[in-house]
């Protein structure tokens, strides 16, 4: 029997969530892939992670792509 206090959110918003919080971030096309989301909606996420107040840094990665990755959360901005 699991005995675990903490909630697992299993939504896609916690998923991509997670993605951008990992020191590689995540391209458009892995969360287009993990979610299922249209290109335009991954696009409106990303923008809607900046209006919460969170850092999102742009990266090139080796390969040439571009990932996105949470720098500063939302809750340590209004501090």
């Amino acid at each position: 029997m699991k005995t675990s206090t903490k909630p697992t959110n299993k939504t896609k918003t916690a998923t991509v969530a997670r993605m951008l919080r990992r020191e590689k971030g995540a391209t458009l096309t892995e969360i287009e892939r993990t979610t299922g989301w249209k290109p335009h909606s991954c696009r409106a996420f990303l923008s809607g992670i900046r209006k919460t107040g969170a850092t999102l840094a742009k990266e090139e990665r080796p390969d040439g792509k571009t990932a996105y990755r949470i720098t500063t959360e939302a809750d340590q901005c209004q501090a």
